[in-house]
């Protein structure tokens, strides 16, 4: 145990110094109730005193009851003391907090994806994480081990700020191949997690009072971080067909856009509209944020592929994460920039947090190269493939046409949407006091929300689960 306690040298003689020091220690709780203190061959080792010296605030100590000794064990901190010793209260000084922290303490409240409840509901629709009872985590472990037996002691020092050069050379080969990403492994840089590519986004990018288009409704956590860094947000509404370019604004400065499943709605950008988003960021010189958070998942029809592959003037930033395919604890993400500004970027990521974790890049950069994530992944496609259909046939037993349903093409959440007005609040309580977790959608507004609606996931409930769960909220609509 390591100790610090400060001495003068010329005061108190030093064993009171001592003694002070280790009484300091217990009243405020740094020692705590049967703590063991060093021994007194350790403690002036430390304090590069005498052993004699730290014997006599040792007798004091015993003396007052502080501590007690155990023969052939050691010094151990009394253990009845702590309830008659009185708890003082420190008063914490007031600072005033810059715009950025003021910003995010207002946004702690509505960011992120739902939280789990308590007491766990029986039927939780929620949306936002990865099916973990799916994930190989026997394999994972084995590579993880290996990953930490075989790197050499270089690999656990400070790493590159774009990330392994393994990950980035797995990861662009994946991209290529499953979402048509034109780039290089020397194009991606890897961060933790798409919230950080949103953080980096904001820093490289946006300045206070910058015009920013935002799709409406949209993912809140955009919306906060954006509202931090100080922009003006202009919100586009979505329609059957997500974003409609024609009613972008003349003078944003970039665009943020989920084309693939847009949350929340689920809407799948057509072709012709993602060629105009391009077409308006070429007159306008703006830049397209692409947030690619469900890409993976796809069940009607011909998937549509990235738009950063159509883009052929380097006005995207593409966005995606590992977080819905892996698990969310890894907190590994990438960023694909244009060339111009990609330097800023792996600036902006070496400032904030100078790298990602380096083992767990390697062995997720295994877990890709070795075949095991494409595996995985039509895993989970079966997966939710079944449960999609489940959860459609229950909406369509227990629900009929009392609501309307929307983003069942692809991801791995859907929204229903009452056809007679329903108070939303309302609802997700009468849902929750029976057992079902859904979730509103209005906190996904910037405005008014213009109808209730309710997203359900149906990554975290099996078959059985998802068609029980629906027959109870038919009860409750």
């Amino acid at each position: 145990m390591q100790l610090a306690i400060p001495l003068a040298r010329g005061g108190d003689p030093l064993f009171r110094q001592v003694y002070r020091g280790l009484r300091q220690a217990i009243l405020s709780g740094a020692l705590a109730p049967a703590d063991r203190l060093p021994s007194t061959r350790d403690l002036a080792e430390q304090l590069g005193i005498s052993r004699t010296v730290v014997l006599q605030a040792y007798d004091q100590l015993l003396a007052e009851g502080f501590v007690s000794g155990r023969g052939g064990s050691g010094t151990y901190v009394c253990e009845r003391l702590i309830a008659n010793v009185p708890q003082q209260r420190e008063r914490s000084a007031k600072f005033p907090l810059s715009r950025f922290g003021k910003a995010a303490v207002q946004a702690l409240a509505s960011v992120g994806t739902p939280e789990r409840r308590a007491p766990a509901l029986r039927y939780d629709f929620v949306y936002g994480r990865s099916d973990l009872e799916a994930f190989p985590f026997e394999m994972w472990r084995r590579l993880l081990l290996r990953q930490a037996r075989q790197a050499s002691t270089r690999q656990f020092d400070y790493g590159s700020a774009r990330g392994s050069p393994d990950l980035r050379t797995a990861i662009c080969a994946h991209l290529r191949r499953s979402r048509a990403v034109v780039c290089e492994s020397s194009d991606i840089l890897v961060v933790n997690g798409s919230q950080q590519s949103l953080d980096l986004v904001m820093r490289v990018l946006v300045e206070p009072g910058d015009r920013v288009a935002i799709e409406e409704p949209h993912y809140n956590g955009l919306r906060e971080a954006l509202l931090a860094a100080g922009a003006r947000l202009l919100p586009v509404p979505v329609d059957g067909q997500g974003l409609n370019p024609e009613r972008l604004p003349e003078d944003a400065r970039l665009v943020f856009v989920t084309p693939s499943h847009q949350f929340p709605t689920g809407a799948i950008l057509p072709l012709d509209r993602r060629l105009a988003l391009l077409d308006w960021a070429r007159r306008r010189n703006a830049i397209i944020i692409e947030d690619d958070y469900d890409g993976e998942f796809h069940y009607e029809g011909r998937p549509l592929e990235s738009m950063q592959g159509l883009d052929r003037e380097g006005r995207i930033v593409y966005i995606g994460t590992f977080s819905r395919t892996v698990f969310p604890s890894l907190r590994i993400g990438y960023v694909i920039a244009p060339r111009s500004i990609a330097p800023a970027f792996v600036a902006a990521k070496w400032l904030t947090d100078l790298h990602s974790a380096t083992l767990e890049q390697q062995t997720l950069a295994e877990f890709i190269a070795n075949g095991m994530y494409e595996r995985h992944l039509r895993q989970l496609r079966r997966r939710n493939t079944k449960r999609r259909s489940a959860l459609l046939q229950a909406i369509q037993t227990y629900l009929r046409d009392r609501v309307e349903v929307t983003g069942e093409g692809a991801g791995a959440h859907v929204v229903l949407c009452p056809r007679k007005r329903t108070p939303e609040d309302q609802v997700v309580k009468m849902a929750a006091r029976r057992g079902v977790g859904i979730y509103g959608i209005s906190h996904c507004f910037l405005t008014d929300s213009p109808r209730p609606g309710f997203i359900l996931g149906f990554a975290h409930l099996n078959e059985g689960e998802i068609r029980e769960g629906i027959r109870i909220l038919g009860d409750v609509f």
